[in-house]
């Protein structure tokens, strides 16, 4: 690694940049790995006195008509009192965003947002580390909202904080077409948001891969004179989370990784849409966490004081071997008249709900949308702090790389993208002459060669890696505290858990390249988190071996059939299935390459030539290409198309044809979705319309398949669940062999 990255070295060591500017959705216009030169702080050591009494002078009009409150300024206690005073007001100041938002667009979940305000607020103003002026500042804390229907709380903390994204007028358009501030939070569309939540659970795992991030990194980079990486993860679940499966399997992981910088928020509300919690649900959730082997603490009263909410995080930050859950006791839709039911879960209140509500907290007159200016004082407190500790961070940081040159530039280069100049090369290829083996073995060599050039590569298997073949050879297992450095995750048997953590890595910002691999009949466990990885912009790689009938003996419950079809109908990710170690090879480029997209590189367990002819590794960017024709000038009389293992069949059928003096072409079909973004030219190059004779030969699902066979063509595929036996055995039941496959051409040529 310390010979693939000295060419870095000449390199200077991130480009500062004097501001960060915003386009027109609210994203950043910075590069990540730049360095933001901040703004010069107000706050100074001569000044720090005067702000605070001139900020306690401003808020003493307010806290006396509401709380009939006076400070004189002379008593710590007093102090201690008038700060709390600040806090409730400002969490009233917060619900009322909230419910001015879900008014306004007559749409919304405020119920959780209205119990939980005192804790988004305690978060955003007292505890959390970020720089709005910088939201991708490396060694901000990350805070992921699990129960994201809660949505609005986030906004509304996102724009008291002063994050660009969500300007007053972003919370006036709430759920609207095309606005900064959707129905669930979306990284892609709201600057301040770390990972797209929604499905219930999803969340959790996310901030686990987040967790998991930072103490990986930190164990290769911080020093004993030099922390770099020290960052935290807050995470808010509800009930809804807690009774997800996705949430335990990652919460036993964070507890047997000892993600001890990670703190789970549970909003004990008790209410669920269909009614209270009861209804389905009687567990002890701490004994629960206790058990897995986290800290749990139980805050009883936060709407009457959150003092014990600070209390209880203070103590998750002291917490230095295992992960926090704080259980915090709310009340769902917190001051309107639903308060405490499950009928506060969504939906708008009556004018007179509305005018209670505002009686309730002395809001008087106020026009909506009111935001008390000193609210956005204290605010400012915290984001300067931010803005300190970025400076001091960046500074630390200069100084790294004169006592550590070599960690140094491999962390630049992984905060600049985590690819080093020229890494495709490190790629295998492979001749006609190499030991035949499955995709799978090609898969693993590919895997083990990117390791050395890629220092962000890391990842693992649901307790499947010596079967998936992705073991990395010259590394370790991520193990806290024997081995963080280790780039081997093993996740047990926890595919859904393994997805959301994998979208949690990618999402980190770091240059991070997460893998995960299992059986593709499991990647349904996963489903749902390999769309979120699609919806997020996660360039997670999926690695699914085992891809057909063909692994034969397991029988049909392991033998996947629709799964290849499931996987391609979703937007924007990219399935690969090759045929050989060329088209594996292939893949792996192009599914590192694209960071922001994610990737299902499917592969077979039974054996195929590394080098079929015609395949090669720089035509599977297209998708689909033509591996063998004998038309000349001419067009083919008929084209065979396949993917993966069965291409050999489809080479072995037009050999048979071709001695019959036919014209037959063959096409690797490798990825649907890079070949139907292909320029129309080029598309029809390949599969010429006026060419209606057409056979698909996949042993999978033949949906989807008519697009390229046309109504005339015909697919070779399995319409059942597959069945058990030797794999050959199978194949020939379900008409995967070279004389069906040239049978069926022969009767479309005949027609």
């Amino acid at each position: 690694m310390a010979l693939a990255i000295s060419s870095f070295l000449i390199k200077p060591f991130f480009l500062p940049t004097k501001h960060i500017s915003y386009n027109n959705n609210g994203k950043s216009n910075t590069p990540a790995a730049s360095i933001f030169k901040p703004h010069n702080s107000l706050k100074t050591s001569a000044t720090t006195g005067d702000l605070a009494n001139h900020c306690k002078r401003s808020w003493q009009q307010e806290l006396k008509q509401v709380f009939g409150f006076h400070h004189d300024g002379d008593d710590d206690d007093d102090d201690e009192s008038f700060q709390e005073m600040v806090d409730k007001r400002c969490a009233d100041n917060v619900r009322m965003l909230i419910v001015d938002a879900v008014q306004n667009a007559k749409a919304g979940h405020p119920g959780m947002a209205l119990g939980m305000a005192e804790v988004g607020y305690v978060l955003y103003r007292h505890f959390m580390k970020y720089n709005p002026c910088n939201p991708k500042w490396f060694n901000r804390d990350r805070f992921v909202l699990s129960a994201g229907h809660g949505c609005l709380l986030q906004y509304v903390c996102l724009h008291l904080a002063g994050f660009q994204s969500v300007q007053l007028e972003d919370l006036k358009r709430l759920c609207k077409l095309g606005s900064r501030t959707p129905g669930h939070p979306e990284n892609v569309v709201t600057e301040g948001i770390e990972v797209t939540t929604g499905p219930l659970g999803q969340g959790v795992a996310n901030a686990v891969g987040l967790a998991l991030a930072e103490a990986h990194l930190a164990a290769r980079f911080n020093k004993p004179d030099a922390v770099i990486v020290d960052h935290r993860t807050y995470c808010i679940m509800g009930d809804g989370c807690a009774m997800e499966g996705i949430s335990n399997e990652a919460a036993s992981l964070a507890a047997h990784w000892k993600l001890h910088k990670l703190t789970l928020i549970y909003d004990d509300n008790q209410n669920t849409i269909d009614g209270p919690t009861s209804l389905a649900f009687s567990e002890d959730i701490s004994a629960r966490f206790k058990a897995l082997g986290w800290s749990t603490i139980t805050v009883e009263n936060i709407h009457e004081s959150m003092c014990s909410f600070k209390e209880a995080l203070r103590a998750a930050i002291d917490e230095t071997e295992k992960p926090t859950l704080i259980r915090v006791k709310t009340l769902i839709g917190k001051l309107s008249g639903k308060e405490g039911t499950a009928k506060a879960h969504h939906g708008t209140f009556d004018d007179n709900e509305v005018k209670m509500m505002r009686e309730k907290v002395k809001w008087g007159d106020r026009e909506p949308f009111h935001v008390i200016p000193m609210v956005y004082r204290e605010m400012r407190n915290q984001t300067d702090d931010g803005d300190r500790l970025e400076r001091e961070w960046y500074s630390k940081l200069y100084s790294y790389k004169s006592k550590y040159p070599q960690e140094a530039v491999e962390l630049n280069l992984l905060l600049s993208g985590g690819l080093l100049p020229g890494w495709e090369s490190s790629l295998p290829k492979w001749s006609a002459s190499d030991l035949v083996d499955a995709t799978r073995g090609y898969s693993e060599k590919c895997l083990n060669q990117l390791a050395k050039v890629l220092p962000g590569l890391i990842g693992g298997s649901a307790d499947l890696a010596s079967s998936n073949k992705v073991h990395l050879h010259d590394h370790s297992d991520f193990s806290q505290p024997n081995s963080p450095c280790g780039r081997n995750i093993r996740y047990g048997v926890r595919e859904h858990a393994m997805a959301g953590i994998s979208n949690g890595i990618a999402l980190h910002g770091s240059g991070l390249i997460p893998f995960a691999a299992t059986f593709l009949i499991f990647s349904d466990y996963m489903k749902n988190s390999i769309r979120l990885s699609a919806l997020s912009h996660a360039g997670v790689i999926y690695i699914m071996t085992h891809d057909s009938i063909g692994l034969g003996e397991d029988g049909p419950t392991h033998q996947p059939v629709e799964q290849l079809a499931g996987l391609r109908a979703v937007p924007r990710i990219l399935v690969f299935r090759p045929a050989d170690g060329n088209e594996t090879a292939g893949a792996y480029k192009i599914a590192i390459a694209n960071r922001d997209v994610p990737s299902v590189i499917v592969l077979s367990r039974q054996k195929v030539v590394a080098n079929l002819e015609g395949t090669l590794a720089e035509k599977v960017a297209r998708g689909g290409y033509i591996v063998s024709d004998n038309s000349g000038n001419d067009l083919p009389e008929i084209i065979v198309i396949g993917t993966g293992t069965e291409l050999c069949l489809c080479e072995g059928a037009a050999k048979t044809l071709r001695q019959e003096g036919r014209r037959v072409r063959v096409v690797s079909l490798v990825c649907w979705r890079l070949f139907d973004r292909q320029p129309k030219d080029y598309k029809e190059k390949v599969l010429p319309l006026s060419v209606t004779k057409r056979v698909s030969v996949e042993a999978g699902s033949p949906m989807g398949w008519k697009e390229y066979v046309g109504m005339e063509g015909k697919a070779i595929a399995v319409e059942d669940f597959g069945a058990s036996g030797a794999y050959l055995d199978t194949f020939k039941k379900y008409g995967f062999t070279e004389e069906n496959v040239t049978r069926i051409a022969k009767s479309l040529l005949h027609q």
